[in-house]
């Protein structure tokens, strides 16, 4: 029989380790999760709730015959080989550092008792490796990246199609079961989350569908407002595999050259990119690409960073982000950047506590997007925004909330506050206030915990000092 490893690729269509299995014979599909070899990137709170469910779908379609394990794969992997007749191990390949360090040791380990190991893209639409600069060193710039190593290198390949039924293997093989693995948390603060989300495989085709028939055709601009449905939605769903770039690329590239076709292509690319810095800068989850920053005056304020991850800061579009965080385990992409942008720049609070608040809170929680996103926005990563671009949580609630759908749907206490203050609701009469909303600001609402812009200036001035 021939073992297939799920992984980060938890789908039955155009999985090609699952295929390649398949047609080797029958198949013992598994899934371990490894909290061994992960360490302190072992899955947040938020990605083991959807991860659960995401196994319960696929195991569901595989006719109830996926196996689950807990520890270490080395030892997961041979004990299968040593105790079954097992031909070949396959899985499609992942682009952590501990996730290739790991794969690595374990293609040895097969090797040596001659066990086929067998691993397949199933994740990217270029390898890291493949799209490098002329003199065959990595990107660091996004629009170089894609346009010249991207465009100029092998186009991605075609959804594999499914050849048919699988063939199972009739071992009475020993495993746990779905909810030893306790993905779960023990105090119920998921349901919420779950009830946003269908996570299964099926969902990811639906939710791209949908974006396809109400979303893209708006995408450029209307990605820009997070009351609009013109954002895909499909990171968690990328992220566990339960839809492959390959399936998005190969529907969307042959749609013509219209400009909300071209960015949303664009944004698959940054995805790319990503993984890319992640392979060639292994540290990057940890250490500023731009090693200047390293002597950057970071604040030490928990108060004030307690206050940003409870979404109580006081500026109603920051707010709503961070609650909708908690509630979904998502926020919309404008508003990551305006709350990111509040914490390293007006709070002046190291990226590195966002990263793991994100980290822990996200469902679509992925090592290389969250990282070099975070860098990004702190001004110390590859093509990062420049330090002095400091987004205003004032103007921009402003302008891309223009009517407070959006904020006042998560920070509900300001529901009855008049558009013109909304954004900045302690300007507001406190009679009016009062009359209209029934809140006091500092009582109901918080006050702003620091000065817009006496914060951007501090900030302005701790960039200088390096």
């Amino acid at each position: 029989m021939h073992v297939i490893w799920f992984r980060q690729d938890l789908r039955i269509t155009d999985n090609p380790a699952l295929l390649a299995a398949a047609h080797s014979g029958d198949i013992l599909p598994i899934y371990i999760l490894d909290d061994v070899n992960a360490s302190s990137y072992r899955m947040g709170g938020a990605s083991r709730v959807w991860l659960h469910h995401a196994l319960q779908s696929l195991d569901k379609d595989l006719s109830g015959n996926l196996r689950f394990f807990s520890g270490d794969p080395k030892e997961v992997i041979l004990g299968l080989c040593e105790k079954y007749n097992v031909n070949g191990v396959h899985w499609n390949r992942c682009y952590e550092p501990w996730s290739i360090s790991r794969d690595k040791e374990i293609k040895n380990l097969l090797r040596r008792i001659s066990v086929s190991a067998n691993s397949y893209n199933g994740r990217l639409l270029w390898e890291p490796w493949d799209v490098l600069k002329a003199d065959k060193t990595p990107y660091k710039v996004f629009t170089p990246y894609f346009k010249k190593g991207c465009m100029n290198a092998a186009p991605p390949r075609k959804p594999i199609k499914q050849h048919g039924t699988f063939s199972f293997s009739k071992e009475d093989i020993s495993s746990v079961s779905i909810d030893a693995l306790k993905l779960l948390p023990d105090i119920a603060w998921h349901h919420s989350i779950v009830s946003c989300w269908d996570m299964s495989e099926q969902g990811a085709l639906n939710t791209w569908y949908e974006f396809l028939e109400n979303g893209i055709y708006d995408y450029k601009e209307g990605r820009n407002f997070p009351s609009k449905k013109c954002v895909s939605r499909l990171s968690p769903y990328l992220h566990f595999g339960q839809i492959s770039p390959h399936q998005i690329w190969s529907e969307v590239s042959c749609r013509g050259d219209d400009d909300n076709i071209i960015h949303f292509l664009s944004e698959i690319g940054w995805r790319e990119f990503s993984y890319s810095l992640l392979y060639h800068f292994p540290s990057l989850p940890s250490e500023n690409l731009q090693t200047k920053f390293d002597r950057f005056p970071w604040r030490n304020d928990p108060k004030a960073l307690k206050a940003w991850q409870s979404g109580q800061t006081g500026y109603p579009i920051v707010d709503a982000g961070m609650r909708e965080l908690w509630q979904t385990g998502y926020m919309h992409n404008r508003v990551r950047m305006i709350a990111a942008s509040f914490l390293v720049k007006n709070l002046l609070l190291d990226w590195r506590h966002g990263e793991a608040w994100f980290w822990d809170c996200l469902v679509d929680a992925d090592l290389a997007s969250n990282s070099a996103s975070w860098q990004w926005v702190a001004g110390c990563g590859a093509d990062a925004a420049p330090y002095f671009r400091v987004f205003n949580p004032i103007t921009q609630g402003e302008k891309f909330d223009p009517t407070g759908e959006y904020t006042r749907h998560y920070v509900p206490e300001l529901k009855g506050v008049p558009d013109k203050y909304l954004f900045k609701p302690w300007e507001a009469p406190d009679d009016e206030l009062k009359k209209n909303a029934g809140i006091v600001i500092g009582q109901d609402y918080p006050r702003p915990i620091v000065d817009i812009k006496q914060s951007r200036l501090r900030a302005l001035e701790a960039f200088k000092s390096l």
